[in-house]
């Protein structure tokens, strides 16, 4: 990005005294505030709670003297966003939370506690994740990519099936499409979470599993697994081996998903300010990207604003693709 303004001894020093003038507001920011939660709306020991406490011990000490996590599972997230809808937008709650809350549940539900839009203020992208496709030995191992399983799917239609952490999510979806796209009507499955999912592949009783790519990460040494796709625009940094859908001629099915930080509606620019910094400083550090990439999750940040467009669109995106599945989450 380029600007036409010429670089002048004035311009120069009203960007000093504008960047040290934000300096001094997150450190006042961060002396006024004594605590904060950070929300999650997962139990702890998955992802998003991994994620949320490299956070927090991260942020402890520049957005606030403290930073703890709240776990608030219930509602495949609802239950975490209603209670950062209900907290004051001081700064003093955070929530992170996966896309799909906010960008599919809308089009999936006839009625949600809360508004993506009016009830949330973006702070900033935390990390992103494709989704993969992985058979287990209830396939024949002579089938290593799509093509192949879904040919093999045609050839036994009553075991073509999968599982995903559960209906109505993006997992879910991507099966669905992918099995749409290959002529094969996939049945799909729904779990309470990927592992159970996955312990199931394992053990022979479903044929694959559509989920997060971390997801498997700890179960693919064992050899049972095999990984037949993954669904982002290009290989995982994960499995960097592994063929993605659209390598394989599978045009349309570019997936991923990324998680975000945000405050409760309507909070103020200097606290979103403040918060930003602090969250971008935290996944800036070394560490906290070598830990989150051990799940599978890939650090980007953003701009307030840049979260506030790639909702949106996202939001637009899904609304199209869940009317063309015909999917409702409270039937």
């Amino acid at each position: 990005m380029t600007f036409s303004t010429p670089t002048t001894r004035r311009n120069c020093l009203a960007r000093l005294l504008l960047g040290w003038g934000s300096t001094v507001a997150w450190s006042a920011h961060a002396e006024a505030l004594d605590s904060t939660r950070l929300l999650a709306g997962f139990a702890p020991g998955g992802t998003v709670d991994t994620e949320a406490r490299h956070l927090a011990t991260r942020m402890a000490g520049s957005y606030a003297k403290s930073v703890f996590v709240d776990n608030r599972p219930g509602g495949g997230g609802q239950i975490a966003i209603s209670t950062l809808k209900a907290a004051p937008a001081d700064g003093s709650t955070l929530l992170v939370t996966p896309m799909s809350m906010l960008g599919i549940y809308p089009h999936t539900y006839r009625k949600l506690p809360y508004d993506p839009f009016s009830d949330l203020t973006p702070v900033s992208t935390a990390v992103s994740v494709d989704m993969a496709f992985v058979v287990g030995p209830l396939v024949p191992s002579t089938v290593s990519d799509i093509p192949q399983f879904m040919a093999w799917c045609k050839s036994n239609p009553a075991q073509a099936n999968f599982g995903s952490p559960a209906p109505g999510s993006m997992p879910h979806f991507v099966g669905v499409l992918l099995g749409r796209a290959g002529g094969v009507d996939l049945r799909h499955i729904g779990y309470r979470g990927s592992q159970p999912a996955i312990m199931d592949l394992v053990g022979g009783q479903i044929a694959a599993v559509s989920a997060p790519v971390g997801e498997f990460l700890q179960h693919l040494p064992g050899g049972k697994l095999r990984v037949l796709a993954s669904s982002g625009a290009t290989r995982s940094k994960f499995l960097p081996h592994v063929a993605t859908l659209l390598d394989q001629g599978y045009r349309t099915l570019v997936y991923g998903e990324w998680h975000g930080i945000f405050l409760p509606g309507h909070a103020n620019p200097a606290v979103v300010k403040a918060a930003n910094a602090a969250v971008r400083q935290a996944l800036a550090n070394k560490e906290v990207i070598d830990a989150l990439a051990a799940v599978g999750l890939e650090v980007r940040t953003s701009t307030s604003e840049e979260l506030a467009t790639v909702l949106r669109s996202d939001f637009e995106r899904w609304r199209g693709i869940v009317k063309s599945i015909g999917f409702t989450a409270d039937d």
